[in-house]
């Protein structure tokens, strides 16, 4: 396992920040996940760890080691991409084997590694396959094959499910899960899925215009968001803005909502007379048609009702805004649209954010 470590990188296309004096540790045997927009630098960040990118300005770091010099094949990294890169007129088995016959192998060795690599991802018996006989979801676990056999150091994966469909990556984000955890390695890896950055990774950061935005556990990340982009990008969000009129002797601090109503919420540092922007995940209201409105609760009608299974979508509008919320489905019906309901929700469930 080994750690990795960028400092002060900086890269620009002409005058666009790829990455913009990004800092930030990958430590040891974790799976971290680069979350954002396209654009938004985390690729670059991947490639310059591999190689394939000279950054203008920093350093990337292996164990402490400057690896700025080293090329590609000496920074002992594997990497997996997103369209998986398979030889196709190659085999399983030859597939996997490539990296450890490049670099000279012994036969009998390369042998049994690949055996025991494609024995990880569960594709013993289809080392006579080619590619275009497997589905997408053994394409994938082969090209993840090749890219542990040669243990590496650190495992760079760029978009590594985005080939697949719901179902299948959903399995498989929980195989990917379990190869990482067994083999141990420090694995970097480039999602825009959020679901997947949230199952998958054990850290997470949220990067836009070169920047990281917003780094920690994923829970941590979603729960309290600090820029009002990392909660609309990591999961939805409504957006409340209001005027702090009181602290309370308790800590929590009153607002008077610009869409009407009053809400209790915990603030940093925050004074009466101060103008605030709060974070509202949908999950986290209730909705009812029988309750008063009264301090986090406003009153509204029902615009649309979604249906999708598990759950229903509600959008409501309040005032001058539509808000949003989820509704789990426990068969006790849903509300028409044109309904006059009242949303509630928990102080600690409002989240300060900055603009």
């Amino acid at each position: 396992m080994s750690t990795v470590t960028v400092t002060d990188a900086v890269k620009k296309y002409d005058a666009v920040a790829a990455l913009d004096s990004v800092t930030m540790t990958f430590r040891e045997g974790e799976l971290f996940g680069l979350l954002g927009p396209s654009g938004s630098g985390k690729t670059t960040l991947l490639r310059a760890i591999a190689g394939f990118v000279s950054l203008d300005r920093g350093q990337v770091l292996i164990d402490g080691q400057n690896v700025g010099g080293v090329p590609v094949h000496a920074r002992n990294i594997g990497m997996m991409f997103q369209n998986y890169a398979l030889f196709p007129h190659m085999s399983v088995a030859e597939n996997v084997a490539f990296g450890l016959e490049v670099r000279g192998r012994p036969r009998e060795e390369v042998a049994r590694r690949v055996n025991e690599a494609l024995a990880m991802v569960r594709l013993g018996g289809l080392e006579q396959r080619k590619p275009k006989q497997l589905s997408g979801g053994q394409q994938q676990r082969v090209a993840l094959a090749r890219a542990l056999v040669t243990r590496p150091k650190v495992l760079l994966l760029d978009e590594p499910l985005g080939a697949l469909d719901k179902h299948l990556r959903q399995e498989m984000q929980v195989e990917l899960r379990r190869i990482q955890r067994q083999v141990g390695i420090t694995t970097i890896f480039v999602t825009h899925d959020q679901e997947e950055a949230l199952t998958l990774s054990d850290r997470i950061a949220i990067f836009n215009f070169g920047r990281i935005i917003q780094e920690g556990a994923p829970m941590e990340v979603y729960e309290r968001p600090v820029t009002k982009f990392a909660a609309g990008f990591l999961g939805e969000a409504n957006f409340l803005q209001g005027r702090v009129t009181a602290i309370e002797p308790n800590g929590l601090a009153r607002v008077a909502l610009d869409l009407g109503g009053e809400a209790l919420c915990r603030l940093i540092g925050g004074q009466a007379g101060q103008t605030v922007l709060l974070a509202l995940r949908p999950e986290k209201i209730k909705l009812s048609t029988d309750s008063q409105a009264g301090t986090n609760a406003v009153r509204g009608k029902v615009l649309d009702v979604v249906f999708s299974g598990n759950s229903t979508t509600y959008r409501v509008r309040v005032g001058n805004q539509v808000i949003t919320l989820f509704r789990q489905n426990l068969a006790q019906g849903t509300v028409a649209p044109g309904s006059e309901v009242v949303l509630s929700w928990s102080p600690d469930h409002l989240v300060q954010v900055t603009p």
